[in-house]
């Protein structure tokens, strides 16, 4: 028996004291989180660890595995390093790369006055002085490179003195540098703009820093918009992922390819948009995963040789899952990690040849087998303007269609993304539905997998249309008999809990009860404190202040939340984290105390150390049960 069953066989021993047919919040924290580090360079075996919590000890461990590619037993190992590619290991093994954060503007008290080092004070000159959940230091993340000689690490900064990261934060990794083919030049990305630019701009850049010259070239000067991802195929051939449009950060990411020095958009005629890619040992095809439906699927597009490219991307698999990312390949098969709303990411092969996919690892089958599931079915309904919308709907395990159920619309955030067969750890559909719930989860304007039109229509309109979409889905969900159309609710979080704020003040009496995480309540206080400006000056179409701005003032004046609170008149649980600095904290604040006076039973659950998402393992929990609790006491 597998170290890795053993593990599972204690887990669900643990838990023993909850409930054994359902998935519960105690379930749903301490499930196994499997991330892949990739194939072994013999392509023989997968590696991969599992993190998993344990409420009892209140502590994460980690193991690392690898399995062969054929599957088998998992084997745990203690180290990695040296069966996998180092990816920082320069191709004639001179060089290692390293990341280490640089400080090179003044920024505290202390920074300008030596003679007050216990001072608390942060001096700014211009905006980006606070990114995600983190305010500017004056540091910043460099790329640079390592050699030893006679027993001496001599370290060079690729990036000396310039106040940019790469890699990029808040999110930026391994995926933001490499190597070229034969180790005399880094390849990176970083947006090479500062301060107020830095907040308005997408425009980030690969370059090209030349170890022996010193010198950097701007391999995409000619786009304006995002360039990330580069990677070189085996033969020497350069790819990477573009978006056309400056400030928008949910543009249509395309393949670009390298063919006798231009550039040749391998996906610009495909109505779609690529999450992730890999380039195909051979480099004769690429493989990446979009939305399509709503669902993430695989997908191949073949390389051409010449300028002239003509091949269009086939999909490879299909069904009600995600194929959420690509780990590698090795001759015929695919590794790739999948997950669907009843299950948590699990590493599957795909067969190239016909598709085929095989489940690799079983971390969490064990409890999966132990609780009963939901049933997730798939829906078109159709909107008020004729069009088709595929709409999940999850029902609660043993659901008995003779029965009334009360009934949750789920707003998805973003506003653009994918409702695709996600599995979160925090809105769970799993765990609404085991909780006695039908969940309705409408792909409203503003999603991807449903071509380019779609998921760009949202933008400017954010109480529009997709606002009709949601209430198309509901309405069409409470003519079904096993639907308590006097006990539906809505939830949403950040362009979610915009939905709700907003739907609670034009919603008609549909909704009993409402619950906002992290929304935009109040757009003009918004705009004056979230910190990537390009995000608002895009999908709301620039300043409140511009009268000229015909996009813009339509926004502000007509789908700001703020506008209706005097036809609040339901329940509204409002969540808010301390450190969220791309919704701020006034959102949810304001939210509250508007309910509060205009006498709406409401409850704030603040977090002061919560960033957009909840993270803790604590707290998370607490998340769970005041979640679960205020539907509870108010559907």
């Amino acid at each position: 028996m597998s170290k890795i069953v053993v593990s599972i066989i204690i887990l669900i021993s643990s838990l023993t004291l909850v409930a054994q047919d359902v998935m519960t919040p105690e379930r749903l924290i301490q499930l196994g989180k499997v991330s892949a580090k990739g194939i072994t360079q013999d392509g023989s075996n997968v590696v991969y660890s599992v993190s998993q919590y344990s409420l009892e000890t209140d502590k994460t461990t980690r193991k690392i595995y690898q399995i062969p590619i054929n599957g088998g037993e998992s084997q745990e190992i203690s180290e990695y390093s040296s069966l996998i590619k180092n990816k920082k290991l320069s191709p004639n093994g001179k060089y290692q790369i390293v990341t280490k954060d640089v400080k090179l503007k003044k920024v505290t008290g202390k920074d300008y006055y030596n003679d007050v080092p216990n001072s608390d004070v942060k001096i700014y000159d211009a905006l980006n002085y606070r990114h995600w959940d983190t305010w500017e230091d004056g540091e910043y993340s460099h790329i640079m490179y390592q050699t030893t000689e006679n027993d001496v690490t001599i370290t060079y900064d690729i990036m000396p003195d310039e106040p940019f990261d790469c890699p990029q934060k808040p999110f930026g990794g391994s995926e933001d540098y490499l190597w070229n083919t034969d180790g005399s030049s880094i390849l990176y990305v970083t947006k090479k703009s500062y301060g107020t630019d830095y907040t308005l701009s997408t425009n980030s850049d690969i370059y090209e820093y030349n170890l022996e010259t010193k010198k950097t070239t701007n391999l995409t000067t000619n786009n304006d918009g995002y360039d990330t991802n580069p990677t070189f195929s085996k033969k020497g051939q350069l790819a990477w992922l573009q978006m056309k449009r400056d400030g928008y950060e949910a543009d249509k990411n395309d393949i670009i390819i390298l063919v006798d020095d231009k550039e040749v958009n391998l996906t610009a005629s495909w109505d779609g948009t690529v999450f992730s890619y890999i380039w195909g040992e051979k480099a004769e095809k690429i493989y990446f995963v979009a939305p399509r439906g709503g669902t993430i699927q695989l997908f191949e597009i073949e390389v051409p040789s010449t300028k002239e490219h003509s091949s269009y991307p086939k999909q490879i698999t299909n069904g009600q899952f995600d194929v959420s990312g690509i780990v590698g390949q090795s001759n015929d098969i695919l590794v790739v990690k999948r997950r669907d709303m009843n299950h948590a990411i699990e590493l599957y092969t795909v067969r190239l040849s016909n598709g085929e996919m095989s489940q690799l690892t079983h971390v969490n089958d064990a409890l999966y087998d132990s609780i009963d599931l939901s049933t997730v079915e798939e829906r078109m309904i159709k909107t008020t303007d004729g069009k088709d919308m595929l709409t999940w709907i999850i029902y609660p395990p043993n659901f008995d269609a003779t029965k009334k159920y009360p009934t949750i619309l789920y707003c998805k955030g973003g506003p653009q993304g994918a409702l695709s067969q996600s599995y979160s750890f925090r809105w769970n559909f799993q765990l609404m539905a085991a909780n006695g719930y039908i969940i309705v989860a409408p792909s409203r304007r503003g999603m991807s997998g449903f071509g380019i039109e779609w998921n760009e229509q949202i933008s400017k309109d954010y109480g529009g249309q997709n606002m009709q979409d949601y209430l198309s889905a509901i309405d069409e969900m409470a003519k079904e008999p096993y639907v308590d159309e006097n006990r539906l609710g809505s939830i949403g979080a950040s362009y979610g809990g915009y939905s709700v704020f907003y739907l609670a003040g034009m919603h008609e009496g549909r909704f009993k009860s409402f619950i906002s995480h992290d929304g935009i309540f109040n757009q003009r206080s918004m705009y004056g404190t979230t910190e990537e400006l390009f995000f608002v000056n895009w999908d709301l179409g620039g300043p409140y202040w511009d009268k000229n701005n015909t996009a813009a003032q339509k926004s502000f004046a007509n789908f700001n939340p703020i506008d209706n609170v005097d036809k609040w008149d339901t329940p509204i649980l409002i969540i808010q984290g301390g450190k969220d600095y791309r919704v701020p904290i006034g959102q949810g604040l304001e939210a509250f105390q508007a309910a509060q006076l205009r006498g709406v039973k409401s409850r704030l659950l603040y977090f002061p150390q919560e960033n957009h998402w909840v993270l803790n393992k604590n707290n998370s929990l607490v998340w769970q049960r005041e979640f679960y609790k205020w539907l509870k006491e108010t559907l």
